[in-house]
């Protein structure tokens, strides 16, 4: 897959099967729409294109991160940034210029609520006139849903902000998780019996409600099991920092520098603060014995 940061950076001339829109989780209805661009794409033998608006605002996947996934599955992946010139282009010219100049689009697949231009003016129904002048075709495709409900980024927030990660991953069809270097912190764990690794996730990236959640932990291309506190650790520290604690299952060794990532796969429990270290140790125990048993059910 070709990555580009900005569009003026494209220079294909194939026709291309396209998708656009904010693609700020890569959700089941994300991928319903890059399955169909893949489908155009192999069987027409034209290149596959996913344009991503980066709205620049928290999200639910970095920019990183959408390119890991994405890799091996499509030719191009386009970051739009959303500056001035795109919000204020007209609808029709970013179609003129950019869908059909630039990409040399053939097929076009957005979800039934795609919105485009300045003020939102651009629409299905606009792509579709142009698609009955023969410029493209248009794919519209209808929603995913779970459980009755349409899956969109926003339900997918609001599950996080709840502590329900189960659904939230359900409806994204992959694991909820943040990366980040692992930092040096006070030791505490250490001390305690449960030695722990303190990791500040990625800006921009939206964090589940404070809580303790199981956890699988990849270290070095390895993954382990664990458990993993998400919020400031108010026993022992005033800071009001943000971070993820993570204690790994059978794992001793030193990961200070590291970069790791954390999945997250159930929650067990809001953070709190403890009244005395040996409160908070009995309560970690039985985080441990919760989320030992939780994967051995998987197993």
């Amino acid at each position: 897959m070709q990555y580009y940061t900005e569009i003026t950076s494209y220079n294909d001339k194939e026709r291309c099967a396209v998708t656009l829109g904010k693609f700020d989780s890569l959700h089941k209805g994300h991928m319903k729409l890059i399955s169909n661009v893949q489908k155009y794409a192999k069987e027409n033998h034209v290149k596959s294109v996913v344009f991503a608006f980066d709205m620049g605002k928290n999200t639910l996947l970095t920019n990183e991160e959408r390119k890991e996934r994405l890799n091996n599955k499509i030719d191009y992946m386009i970051e739009c940034p959303f500056t001035d010139e795109i919000r204020k282009m007209e609808a029709e010219v970013f179609v003129e210029e950019v869908l059909i100049q630039k990409l040399h689009a053939s097929y076009v697949v957005v979800g039934t609520d795609f919105r485009f231009g300045h003020k939102a003016r651009g629409d299905v129904k606009m792509l579709e006139t142009y698609a009955q002048r023969g410029a493209f075709q248009v794919d519209v495709i209808e929603k995913e849903t779970y459980q009755g409900k349409q899956i969109s980024s926003t339900y997918i927030r609001e599950a996080l902000q709840k502590g329900e990660i189960a659904l939230a991953n359900n409806m994204l069809g992959y694991a909820y998780g943040v990366s980040g270097v692992v930092e040096h912190g006070r030791q505490l764990g250490r001390t305690l019996g449960f030695p722990t690794m303190n990791v500040a996730p990625q800006n921009r990236k939206i964090m589940p409600k404070a809580g303790v959640y199981t956890c699988r932990i990849q270290i070095e291309n390895q993954w382990y099991d664990g458990i993993g506190n998400v919020g400031i650790k108010p026993t022992v520290t005033n800071e009001k920092k943000m971070l993820v604690e993570v204690y790994v299952f059978d794992y001793k060794e030193d990961t200070y520098g590291q970069k790791v990532i954390i999945e997250f796969y159930s929650f067990e429990r809001p953070e709190k603060k403890f009244n005395s270290l040996d409160e908070l140790k009995r309560q970690v125990d039985n985080d441990i014995r919760y989320g030992k048993e939780y994967f051995a059910c998987l197993k």
